[in-house]
This record gives structure tokens, C-alpha cells and sequence, in this order.
């Protein structure tokens, strides 16, 4: 009885403690859900972007590539800097800081608003110590100017750096641009690389950064075929890297259930995507190197800087030649400046012409763009050898926009007496600089200079330079006979310059028309020079005779240009003094002609001061005959220009021409830069191509059965492309199956598109063209269904994969394969006529299964 009383309660007992444990475990939840519940005042924070499970190094060899890839684009600053390692300084410390700034955003998932304030504050922080150690105090530490430099020069220091002639310097108002731009390439690229699952947008700020540098940079190109071949390939390589490493998650998430046993077949297809890949590095580093001469190979290459800031307007500027009588007439006991540092011998240049056009010489208009702002007092050093010296002039009475300076200057230091020092144009080429706002009494400057040495035994074999020079225009025929006579047979560049140097110095005479001496008219026009040649005696002082030796040479095709200057006789005392009073006897003007590798050289083809005309003969006193009144020439019609010489007409050219050169300019950087991407779209073009013809081949070519199985071969080809698993081996309906977890969306279609296809390959008959065509409509709402189950990317990325076209070839290899042994075996093993026919007709039946399947 106490038994059957025991029996029945136990079940209430059991129910019980059921119900007291379930009312624990709702308790439980309820604290823990409590516990797990975010608090008001601090909001959940989104996971790390470097905990996807990658492994740590990779995002170290992430930022090591945009490192090197940054720092290649950051190269191209150095012509603009004249190589000032400062520069690189700005540059690569701008590099790192911007990435790290990129991994703190990227691990603490910092939004937009919240990186630009952290950004501005690593900018400001660090900016004094690496593009303004000039302004800052000890280097380093940031002070008011440094912080007023890195603020304002966000806005103001791209115009100073185009207005500017390089080098520009190192001070904070152009080392922001190096500074800034790569900074902020750095942020976004790495940003995009470590937050973005494709890595392909972070090339686009590296490319930015790399126009940037061209578009601001110089005439001159830096390493173009290394830079370019290092950018191509850098950049195709770590793309290639992302991309397997995205294949292998992608691969891993969709067959995470499903263990891969062909170990033999994985290995076989990565060393396969290691080979292309190698491939394409080699073809694109290969084209870089190859189109990167003649793309950057232009002499006449013109920039940005070009076109944002005009050079002066030489045509307002009258020739300095012009003025040379005068300095020997009127100023010439005047002191125009003091030198203090000129050696013996050495010579103060005014201007450097090297254009003629028959009234004038003048430098040349078009190359009028090479005057440009001066940054930096430093100039490019030329070939030479010597020491460098330092060069200080006061000037005096000499007044002009000529600035008067020595060729080899490395440096110009220009204090003005009026205050604040005006702006100055250089020109490199010619080594000469000009102050718009004129020289005046009063004003210091210091040069650094290098003296050459000419030395006769390496000009003995030099040939002559390769400069550009303007064409000369009304040169008076006599020049060229007079040129021909005197060089005759001269062996050697030298030889022909010296024979029209010794040729001028005997057979001339020297006047400069002064009270006492023989009469010698002023000027260098095509009429004085032709008097000048073809008279009983060559009559003239400096400025006929380097004009005369400077058109002859031309004319033989030799490279030279007249020079204006000052400097002492070699017999003055004062020659070789410590301090030299210039004045306006010493004017001078000389020869220079271009020897490659040796740059411009001094000849001086004007004859001796005591090497004077003879005297004139006495002529017999001739009766004047009486003058007759000579009636009037009939008068003459105006002469009817053509429209194209009018002056209008001429300047509508001239801008034409100057904005054909811009947008050539333009076209030509976009070009340069183009070949990475081109490089780089050319596979992939040639993928989408591949595959539109197949898709076209297995709709519309073979029998019906045939184009069935290319519609379900379709389906395979996108679910391959897609990163889905399919088993070549299957059956039609196991891999419709096995594509059902990858795509489950399309999973009735892709089953009813496996069985029709069985249906209709193995069954009695060909199928109607009606329905291939439905077959084929299916195929498409099947594709449809697969693509849309997956991210716009992912779409992407399968449209341009070529997996799919290597497993067609790797399936089309095996095919041939098994012929060829079944083909082998059956030669080997007939045995008769009929059961030879027979194995024909079933290893033929074989092969066309293996083909539609």
C-alpha cells in the first residue's frame, strides 16, 4: 500500500523539482541578459577591424607595401626640392604617422568626424619637427611660426610651391606640401586597406599621391622607369596577395563543413596562381620600362607650374646689348657696384642672348619660361672644377632689372636697401636673374660661387653640347660665306670655334667710336654686321664682334650665345684685389659656346685696344658738279598683308599654341599615369571577353542536346567564378545538391535545371529549339538568383575571375587525355574488323558523354 503511495507521488516530486529548476534558469538568464545589457554611457563599440581572424603580420605586410608604394610616389617631389633630404624627411615621417593614424581608426572603428579631429592633431603635433625644423625651436619643439606655418600652409602652400622656382627650398611654406599630401594619402589608404574587404581602393590615394608629385614637380623627371616599374608591380603584386587571402576566407566560409581532400589538386592550383601572377608582374614591369622613356623622354616637357604663374615678359625688356655704347660713352668713369671675393680674371655677367632678329640680340622669348620666382637661393651646380668662393657685391651706380651675378652661383642671398627684398626671377639655363623692380644703389647680395677652369686637353676631344636654341631670323648672307671661308677644313669642334675666334682678333680692328679714335658706329643689326664683314677693314668693338662670331658659329650649327658683363683688363692693377670698383670702361661683351660635358666656354673674339685702323688714305679734292632737281617717285599703293601677319591674327596663335601645349601637358601626365591602370584593366578586359564568347558559343554552336549542356555548364561556370565548391566528378544532380548551402535562393532551379539536362541529353531524340530556348530562359533566372544571393563585390569580383575559364581548360585537357589513351588501347587490343567497329562506336559514345558533361 505505501508502496503504491510512493509510486504516485513520485511523478508530482519529479514535476516539482522540473519546475523549480526552470524557474532558476529563467532567473539566471534574466541576471545575465541584465549583465550583458549596454549601459547608457558607454555604447557597445564595433569589433576591431584586425580581429577577422587574419593573421597579425599580414597587416604588418599590409602597411610595409603602402609604405614603400607612398614613399616611391614621394620621390617625385625631390627636382622641386633640389633633392634637400628634408624633403624625404616631410615625406616618409608624414607616411608613418598618417598609417598609424589609419590603425587607431581602424581598431577602434573611429568614424569620419572623429579621425579628421585625430588627424589635425597628429598633424599639428609632429608637423613642427618634420616640415618645420627651420621655424621651430631647437628643431623640434613647436613654436608660434611653426604652428602659424603648418596652419596657414594648408590653404596657401600649393601656390607657393608653383610660384617658386625649384629649388624651392625647405622652409614650412613649401615643405607643407610633401608633408600634408602624404599624410593624408597615408590615412586613407590605410584605411581603406585594413577597413575594406577589396583592396583595390587603396591604390586609389597612392595614384593621387603620385599625379600630385607630377603635377607640382619640375620640368626635370626623377628615375621615371623605376619609379614606374616599382609603382606597377608593388602594386599588381600585394594585389594579388589580398585577393588569395580573400579567395581563402571566401572559400573557408562556404565549405566549412566540407573537408577537402584533393591536397594534391590544392597544391597544384596555388602554384598555378603563383605562375600567372609572376607572369603578370614580369609583362606589366616589362611595359613600364619600355613606355616610360617615350612617355617622360620629351626634352621640352612642360608642368603645372607653367601654367598657374606666367614668366616675365621679356618683349617689354629692351635688349641689354643696346646699352653697351653707353656704358663706354657716359658712365664710363662711373662706379656701377663693388665686388669683394672676385679672383683674378673673373667676370660679372649681366645677361646671356641667344636670340637675333636682325635689329637686336635678346634672350629669347620663348624660353622665357625658364625666369621663375626664386625660392631657394640655391642653384643647381653645373660642370666645373674649383672651390667654392664667396662673391659680395654693393651696388653703386648701376641701375637696371639686370641683376649683375657670376656664372656657377650656388647661392644668392639678396638683401634690398629699400627694405623689404622684391621678388626675383632665375633663370638656370642662362645663369643670369632679373629684379622687375630694378636694381638700385644701395642694395647687398652674396653669391657662393664655383669659378671653372677651362681645360684645354678635355676640350681638345669634347664634342659640342645639345641645347635648345631659338632659330636666328635675318642674318645677312654674308655671314654664312664669311663662316664657310674661315673654318674651312677644322678638324674638331675646338678647332672651328678657335679658327672664328683667332680669325676676328687678327684681321680686326678695335674702335668704340670715341672722340680721338676712328669712327665705328653703335648697334649689331643685320646692316652694321654686314659693313662689318665686307669692308676693307673690320672696324668695331665688343659688341660687333661677338655678335658677328656668334651668328657665324650658329650658322655652322655650333651652339653659342653673346654675353654682357663686366671685368678688368688683365694689365689693371686692381685685377685680382680683394674688393674691385666695377665701372662703365670695363663693360664687355664675349662668346660662350656649348661642349658636352663640359657646359658653356668663354672665347673672346674681339681684337686688342691698341690694335687700331690705319689711318685713311688722302683722296684728290674732286669740282662738285651742280645738283639737279630730280622730280618726285609716282606715289605707291599700300601693300596688302595677308590676314595671318596681322597682329591680332599672330597673338590668337600664340594662345592657341599655348593652350594646345597645356592640354598636351595634361594628356601627357594622364597617359603616364594610365599605364598602371592599364596594366592592370588589360587582364581583366580580356577575362570578360573570353567569357562572353563562351557563353555565346555554348548557346548558339553544335546540336541541341549540346546546347543544353552549355546552358548547365553556364550555371557551373558562374558557381565557380562565385567561390562555391563544385565537384567536376559528379553527377548533375549531386552537384545541384552541393550548391544548395552556397546558393539557396536558386536551389529549385538549379535541381530542375540538372534534371531537364539529364532529360534531355540521355533521352530518346534531340530536344526542339523551343525548349532550348526555355532551357536557356531557366538558365538566365538561375544566374540571376545566384548573383543576387551575394554582395555587389563578390558580383565583381566573379565577373573578372578567370577560375572558371581555368577549369574549362583543365576539364578540355583531361578529355584529351582519356581519347587518347582509350584511342591508344584500342589499337593495341583489336583483335577484328567488327569488334574494332564495335569499341569505336562505344569509346565514341564515351567521348561525347564526357564532352556534354
Amino acid at each position: 500500500m505505501s508502496a503504491r503511495r510512493s509510486a504516485a507521488a513520485q511523478p508530482q516530486e519529479n514535476q516539482a523539482a522540473s519546475q523549480r529548476e526552470t524557474r532558476a534558469q529563467r532567473r539566471t538568464q534574466r541576471r545575465a541578459q541584465v549583465q550583458e545589457r549596454p549601459s547608457p554611457t558607454a555604447p557597445a563599440r564595433s569589433p576591431s577591424a584586425f580581429a577577422g581572424g587574419r593573421i597579425w603580420w599580414h597587416f604588418l605586410i599590409d602597411g610595409a607595401v603602402l609604405a614603400v608604394l607612398l614613399g616611391v610616389a614621394v620621390l617625385g617631389f625631390g627636382p622641386t626640392f633640389g633633392h634637400d633630404p628634408q624633403y624625404l624627411i616631410a615625406g616618409f615621417g608624414a607616411i608613418v604617422l598618417g598609417l598609424g593614424v589609419a590603425a587607431l581608426g581602424s581598431h577602434w572603428r573611429l568614424g569620419l568626424i572623429t579621425m579628421v579631429g585625430l588627424g589635425f592633431m597628429v598633424y599639428m603635433l609632429f608637423g613642427s619637427a618634420l616640415a618645420a625644423p627651420n621655424e621651430a625651436i631647437l628643431g623640434f619643439i613647436p613654436s608660434l611660426s611653426s604652428l602659424r606655418g603648418l596652419l596657414l600652409g594648408i590653404m596657401l602652400s600649393w601656390k607657393q610651391l608653383l610660384t617658386l622656382a625649384a629649388p624651392v627650398g625647405t622652409s614650412v611654406d613649401v615643405m607643407v606640401v610633401p608633408y600634408l599630401a602624404a599624410f593624408v594619402a597615408a590615412i586613407v589608404a590605410g584605411t581603406l586597406a585594413w577597413r575594406l574587404r577589396n583592396a583595390y581602393w587603396a591604390m586609389v590615394p597612392v595614384v593621387v599621391l603620385f599625379l600630385t608629385a607630377i603635377l607640382f614637380g619640375t620640368a626635370e623627371v626623377f628615375l621615371p622607369v623605376l619609379r614606374g616599374s616599382l609603382l606597377t608591380v608593388g602594386a599588381i603584386a600585394w594585389l594579388a596577395y589580398r585577393h588569395e587571402l580573400l579567395r581563402r576566407e571566401t572559400a573557408g566560409s562556404i565549405s566549412a563543413n566540407q573537408q577537402v581532400q584533393d591536397t594534391a589538386g590544392a597544391r597544384t592550383s596555388l602554384l598555378r596562381r603563383i605562375g600567372m601572377a609572376a607572369g603578370v608582374i614580369l609583362v606589366a614591369g616589362a611595359v613600364t620600362m619600355a613606355a616610360a622613356p617615350a612617355l617622360t623622354g620629351n626634352a621640352s616637357r612642360e608642368v603645372l607650374r607653367d601654367a598657374v604663374i606666367p614668366p616675365p615678359d621679356l618683349h617689354e625688356l629692351p635688349s641689354p646689348l643696346t646699352k653697351f655704347r653707353d656704358y663706354v660713352k657716359n658712365e664710363k668713369d662711373t662706379v656701377l657696384f663693388d665686388v669683394a671675393g672676385l679672383p683674378k680674371n673673373g667676370r660679372v655677367r649681366i645677361a646671356a642672348m641667344d636670340n637675333y632678329d636682325g635689329v637686336v640680340f635678346n634672350v629669347d622669348p620663348n624660353s622665357s619660361a625658364s625666369f621663375a620666382p626664386i625660392g631657394d637661393a640655391k642653384l643647381p651646380a653645373n660642370s666645373g672644377d674649383g672651390n667654392g668662393t664667396a662673391v659680395d657685391l654693393v651696388i653703386d651706380g648701376y641701375s637696371d632689372v639686370w641683376i649683375p651675378s657670376v656664372s656657377m652661383a650656388q647661392s644668392l642671398s639678396y638683401e634690398s636697401a629699400l627694405g623689404e627684398t622684391p621678388t626675383l626671377y632665375l633663370n638656370k639655363e642662362s645663369g643670369t636673374a632679373l629684379n622687375l623692380a630694378g636694381v638700385a644703389k644701395g642694395d647687398e647680395y652674396s653669391m657662393d660661387v664655383q669659378f671653372p677652369g677651362a681645360d684645354g686637353d678635355k676640350l681638345a676631344g669634347a664634342d659640342f653640347g645639345s641645347v635648345r636654341l631659338p632659330k636666328l631670323e635675318n642674318v645677312p648672307p654674308v655671314v654664312g660665306t664669311k663662316a664657310n671661308d674661315i673654318v674651312g677644313d677644322a678638324a674638331t669642334p675646338l678647332k672651328k670655334v678657335q679658327a672664328l675666334e683667332g680669325a676676328l682678333q687678327r684681321e680686326g680692328k678695335f674702335s668704340n667710336g670715341l672722340e680721338g679714335q676712328t669712327t665705328s658706329n653703335s648697334g649689331h643689326s643685320a646692316a652694321r654686321i654686314t659693313k662689318l664683314l665686307s669692308g676693307k677693314e673690320m672696324v668695331g668693338d665688343d659688341e660687333q664682334y661677338a655678335t658677328a662670331m656668334v651668328l657665324m658659329a650658329r650658322h655652322l650649327g655650333i651652339p653659342a650665345r653673346v654675353v654682357m658683363g663686366f671685368y678688368l683688363d688683365e694689365k689693371d692693377p686692381n685685377n685680382g684685389a680683394d674688393t674691385v670698383k666695377v665701372k662703365g670702361s670695363d663693360v664687355h661683351a664675349w662668346v660662350e659656346v656649348n661642349f658636352a660635358d663640359r657646359g658653356w666656354v668663354s672665347f673672346n673674339p674681339t681684337p686688342d685696344k691698341d690694335h687700331v685702323p690705319n689711318p685713311p688714305e688722302p683722296q684728290n679734292a674732286s669740282k662738285p658738279k651742280p645738283q639737279v632737281l630730280q622730280p618726285p617717285p609716282p606715289p605707291q599703293e599700300p601693300a596688302d598683308l595677308p590676314p595671318d601677319s596681322a597682329p591680332d591674327a599672330l597673338d590668337t596663335d600664340g594662345k592657341k599654341n599655348n593652350q594646345a601645349g597645356m592640354w598636351g601637358t595634361i594628356l601627357m601626365i594622364v597617359g603616364v599615369a594610365a599605364i598602371p591602370i592599364a596594366i592592370i584593366a588589360l587582364p581583366l578586359i580580356l577575362i570578360v571577353a573570353l567569357k562572353t564568347r563562351r557563353r555565346k558559343k555554348r548557346h548558339t554552336t553544335g546540336l541541341p542536346t549540346d546546347r543544353v549542356g552549355g546552358g548547365w555548364s553556364e550555371v557551373l561556370s558562374l558557381a565557380t567564378d562565385l567561390g562555391a565548391g563544385v565537384d567536376n566528378n559528379g553527377t548533375r544532380r549531386e552537384t545541384a545538391v552541393s550548391l544548395y548551402n552556397a546558393f539557396p535562393a536558386s536551389q529549385t532551379s538549379t535541381a530542375l535545371l540538372a534534371e531537364r539536362a539529364d532529360a534531355a541529353i540521355f533521352g530518346p531524340g534531340q530536344p526542339s529549339e523551343d525548349e532550348v530556348a526555355t532551357y536557356w530562359q531557366n538558365v538566365d533566372h538561375s544566374v540571376k538568383g545566384m548573383t543576387g544571393s551575394v554582395g555587389f563585390w563578390k558580383r565583381q569580383r566573379a565577373k573578372f575571375s578567370p577560375r572558371s575559364l581555368l577549369a574549362d581548360a583543365k576539364a578540355r585537357a583531361g578529355n584529351k587525355t582519356r581519347e587518347r589513351s582509350l584511342r591508344t588501347s584500342d589499337a593495341a587490343n583489336s583483335n577484328g574488323v567488327a569488334h574494332g567497329q564495335g569499341g569505336a562506336a562505344k569509346r565514341s559514345t564515351l567521348a561525347r558523354f564526357l564532352k556534354k558533361s
